[in-house]
């Protein structure tokens, strides 16, 4: 089995696609900057799979000549690139810093694997891309508006790599995910973001007793009950999907794009009712002012990443993939900095 390189792979989405690859024979390559990620993440892989070596490489991918000399180092045959800014929130007050890492730094990452002649490329991308929909669910037809600059930097770099693929021969899958969710069925790794902007660790950390209260923002859009409406992803099924666009890429199939996302949508509201079931607790919220840049709903069609890449998610069920994220919370109430002696 060959080697991949996967950027961000010591955080949430990459942190479990560093497993799939793992668990599926390959050796990995995690690079990461830890400025979002946790070594412990890779350790805790790493003592689970001994028979794959695992490797953390610290590293931005701003810095060409530090990817380059790691793919040369470790022979990789392919790149998974998850390392990004992912904050709709904080890319409207950002906007600067959300082109120099999702785009800049993307392209340094692009230019080593062309130096380096690595012609692989899974690439993390996301529904926001799509901006405001026409209809849900949405297609790989639908229209790219992106109405904040996190989509606005996915796009970016979809757009660039058709031309990447002309000049150096770089093929590329793009990934449009929905919403991320839930945690390592093993119980292994985990969300663990400072600070928590996803919606569903913070209504589990809601539940607490002198917790933090969770803000919903915005009860006026135009769905059900007011509350935007999100398509829950669980993230071990994006790992999954990861792996088979790695093996599309390996037998020489096309550049192309597929949406990620089960085909259905949860209002925030009925998030919290799904917490408040699994947890057996009460979600403690206030409602706030809607969040700039936050469309009112997105539910994914996937039936091409099914029908082309023969992918089939297991969890369907809200309850299904809170429950995973809370064993992992009740587990590392504070993270992985909080994990106990031995575990990390």
């Amino acid at each position: 089995m060959s080697t991949i390189l996967v950027t961000g792979g010591a955080g949430y989405i990459g942190s479990h696609a560093v497993k799939a690859l793992a668990l599926a024979g390959y050796d990995v390559v995690a690079y990461d900057d830890l400025s979002a990620g946790h070594r412990e993440a890779v350790q805790r892989i790493a003592k689970g799979i001994p028979g794959r070596v695992i490797t953390l490489v610290e590293g931005k991918i701003s810095d060409r000549a530090r990817v380059a000399d790691t793919i040369k180092r470790f022979d990789v045959t392919a790149v998974m690139h998850f390392a990004a800014r992912l904050s709709v929130g904080e890319s409207m007050r950002a906007p600067f810093d959300y082109y120099a890492t999702n785009v800049s730094g993307t392209l340094e990452v692009l230019a080593a694997m062309a130096e380096c002649g690595v012609k692989a490329f899974v690439f993390s991308s996301t529904a926001a891309t799509f901006g405001e929909p026409e209809a849900n669910p949405i297609d790989e037809g639908h229209p790219q508006r992106p109405i904040n600059p996190y989509g606005a930097t996915k796009l970016a770099v979809e757009r660039a790599l058709p031309f990447l693929d002309r000049a150096h021969g770089i093929k590329s899958v793009v990934l449009r995910y929905f919403n991320a969710a839930g945690a390592d069925p093993d119980g292994w790794i985990g969300e663990d973001h400072s600070p928590e902007e996803h919606l569903i660790p913070r209504a589990l950390a809601a539940t607490i007793h002198g917790g933090e209260r969770l803000v919903v923002f915005g009860n006026d859009y135009p769905t059900p009950d007011g509350t935007c409406l999100r398509d829950f992803i669980h993230v071990t099924d994006l790992a999954d999907a990861h792996l088979l666009a790695l093996k599309w890429l390996a037998q020489g199939g096309a550049s192309d794009a597929f949406n990620l996302g089960n085909g259905r949508g949860a209002s925030v509201k009925e998030l919290i009712a799904a917490v408040e079931r699994v947890t057996k607790k009460h979600v403690a919220y206030t409602m706030g002012p809607r969040r700039s840049g936050d469309p009112a709903a997105l539910v994914a069609s996937s039936e091409r990443a099914k029908s082309v890449l023969g992918w089939r998610p297991k969890y369907h069920a809200i309850d299904q993939i809170v429950s995973t994220a809370w064993t992992w919370h009740q587990a590392n109430p504070h993270g992985y900095a909080g994990a106990p002696k031995g575990q990390a």
